[in-house]
């Protein structure tokens, strides 16, 4: 009996080492490869004014005589609802690129990277002034530990004569160098609105496209592998003309041809069933992460897979839908009542990993 009592002991014993050995392997393996991703983001933060009327601008409805009562109190909040979504995707370490549209300003950004816990973190900003009509921009974050420009500028959006007046934002792009050296070119964008009706606008959002991929063709031209991110709102769909025609962004991820541009949120919302934003009760993707087949590449020190993008829809940033089934994003505003949600967008990310040397 104590013979078999022991043998049971011994067994148990060893069930259990192995088990914890297992674990810490698996718990040692994770922390190790914790600093080998870098992880990018987009956010459209829908209406980040702050509450100073500017002439220059029609941004009266955001002032606290406006329509929306937007006050310092409540851009404060949203510069925490921002900052608590940047911390939440970064899970262990902050995002090394954060993407932003429907900013009004620097001001406001340099308060969400000073007045919030963020600036415990070394963000920088790039940013330039459009000449959209509501006055709204995008804007790129970067850990300057991480990331290096070597130049900025714009693709300033002028319409042609057949596509009428108005202006519109600015593509913002970003060329620069991790730490271990590898090069990224950014291009962070916020395409016309579909408010007018999809069809209606269609043509200057294929307009956008082609500034786009013009530029990304020159990149290509100098430098065949480079490793590109478009990021952004482009109010289409990856489907939609504007996206897989124009801008040639490819839908299937099989053969892969390094100054090929390659749609990862179709992906995302073929794969993984997710969505962005909501619209009469249907998610699809306006939020769109396009990368070039180099950084596709597996064989490359820094590339990402189709299956390292998602949407981030924590339940923090969803509430029961009471119009439709199912959750929707929480917003900021419901029409002109302040809600004090997030966004009326949810954000989008991708990994890069990073190839530990031996």
């Amino acid at each position: 009996m104590k013979t078999k009592l022991l043998l049971i002991f011994l067994i148990v014993l060893i069930v259990f080492s192995c088990k914890s050995g297992k674990e810490l392997s698996e718990k040692k393996f994770y922390v190790e490869s914790y600093g080998d991703r870098y992880r990018i983001m987009f956010y459209n933060v829908e209406n980040l004014f702050d509450p100073e009327n500017d002439p220059d601008k029609n941004d009266d409805e955001f002032t606290p005589e406006g329509a929306r009562f937007w006050t310092e109190y409540r851009k404060n909040e949203k510069l925490k609802n921002i900052y608590k979504v940047i911390t939440a995707i970064g899970e262990w370490d902050l995002p090394m690129i954060v993407g932003l549209c429907e900013v009004e300003n620097r001001r406001v950004l340099e308060q969400l990277i000073s007045y919030t816990p963020l600036h415990k973190s070394d963000y920088n900003i790039i940013h330039y002034e459009s000449p959209d009509f509501r006055g709204i921009d995008v804007a790129l974050l970067y850990r300057k530990s991480l990331f290096t420009p070597i130049n900025h500028n714009i693709i300033r959006i002028v319409w042609p004569s057949h596509l009428g007046t108005g202006t519109t934002r600015d593509v913002l792009y970003v060329w620069g160098r991790t730490v271990d050296g590898d090069t990224l070119h950014f291009y962070v964008n916020h395409w016309p609105s579909r408010y007018a009706g999809q069809m209606e606008t269609e043509e200057k959002r294929m307009y956008v496209a082609s500034l786009v991929k013009k530029h990304t063709d020159s990149v290509f031209s100098v430098h065949p592998n480079a490793k590109i991110i478009i990021l952004g709102d482009l109010n289409d769909h990856p489907t939609d003309k504007s996206v897989a025609e124009v801008l040639k962004a490819q839908l299937q991820i099989d053969k892969i041809v390094p100054n090929k541009l390659y749609n990862l949120t179709y992906y995302v919302e073929k794969y993984k069933g997710k969505g962005s934003h909501k619209h009469d009760g249907m998610w699809g993707i306006l939020d769109q992460i396009i990368v070039s087949g180099a950084l596709l590449d597996t064989t490359q020190n820094l590339y990402t897979r189709p299956e390292y993008a998602d949407v981030f829809d924590a339940d923090f940033l969803l509430e029961p839908d009471d119009k439709f089934t199912g959750k929707r994003v929480f917003r900021t505003y419901i029409g002109f009542k302040y809600h004090g949600g997030f966004s009326d967008h949810l954000p989008v990310f991708l990994d890069l990993k990073q190839k530990l040397n031996d």
